[in-house]
């Protein structure tokens, strides 16, 4: 069963409930006759228990709090029906990448780093059209996930920066992708506009790298995004790390990692440029392609 930030937050919640009962998830589970891994698949968020075993358990805890009850069988209740993710540009979110979707539309704060390519949720149209035009799918496989799929449901994704109640945002950006050119000086330009238009946003906060800066230690080099969703109910807000690699992205909840992270983020912030300077960086690359002879626009 696919993990979903709702499943993922439940389980938060009755994870935290054995720990303040002092139970066994083997104890747990034989209060609501069912077995010691249908509780531990719960908490792992990777299975599911019934709204009457859910609420049985929490009264079995002792919980009497009848809003907290409520609260647990809102996270019981998953959003997502079936084929929701086979169907239209949804296709386009692989399994891996699913969770991370569902967590970002629940999150109050994003934070990223792009060493070679602009992060997603930063991606102008065009800039992503060059992204996935050198992997077109088979014309003659109908059911294939189709370049406009990609751009749709990527700016699909992008719709959390600008909705009431959107998290903070922050991205410290390497030198690297914002030269690294796809498409041409012409996509550069709209990616570059796009940039500095977000970076007036509240809740957008870009920050520039340049190559003269010495990054402290580790960092920069990875592609990772830190993670908080607050809580709904008692267990605390959720800090996850999720780390991507070549065909491979990593769910990482273990606080000594995540901490890790967060320390080595801030430390990048640190060095960076602040936001103002960053914006006149990318200004500086805007006018820097625009003076030359002929730039070349994709259609």
């Amino acid at each position: 069963m696919a993990r979903t930030a709702r499943k993922v937050l439940l389980g938060r919640e009755i994870d935290a409930m054995l720990r303040r009962a002092r139970t066994t998830q083997a104890e747990a589970g034989k209060l609501i006759g069912v077995s010691q891994s249908r509780i531990a698949a719960a908490i792992a968020g990777t299975g599911n228990l019934t709204a009457e075993a859910l609420e049985a358990l929490a009264r079995k805890l002792g919980i009497s709090d009848e809003d907290y009850i409520r609260i647990l069988l809102d996270l019981q209740e998953d959003s997502h029906r079936r084929g929701f993710w086979n169907s239209g540009y949804r296709r386009a979110y692989i399994e891996e990448l699913r969770l991370l979707v569902d967590l970002e539309n629940v999150a109050d704060r994003l934070r990223e780093t792009g060493a070679e390519i602009v992060p997603g949720l930063l991606q102008h149209p065009s800039y992503i059209r060059a992204l996935h035009e050198p992997f077109q799918p088979d014309p003659g496989d109908p059911d294939a996930v189709t370049v406009e799929d990609y751009v749709q449901a990527r700016t699909a994704r992008q719709q959390i920066l600008f909705k009431r109640g959107a998290p903070e945002f922050h991205a410290i950006l390497s030198e690297s992708c914002l030269r690294r050119t796809y498409g041409g000086d012409g996509v550069m330009l709209d990616q570059l506009g796009h940039l500095i238009e977000l970076s007036h946003r509240p809740n957008i906060q870009l920050q520039v790298m340049p190559f003269t800066h010495q990054a402290p230690g580790a960092g920069m080099e990875d592609r990772y995004i830190l993670v908080r969703v607050p809580s709904p109910g008692t267990a605390g807000d959720l800090e996850m790390v999720v780390v991507e690699a070549q065909g491979e992205i990593r769910y990482i909840d273990d606080k000594p990692a995540v901490g890790i992270r967060d320390r080595i983020f801030n430390r990048l912030a640190m060095t960076a440029l602040g936001p103002a300077d960053s914006r006149q960086f990318m200004e500086h690359l805007v006018r820097g392609l625009r003076s030359r002879p002929t730039v070349h626009r994709q259609p």
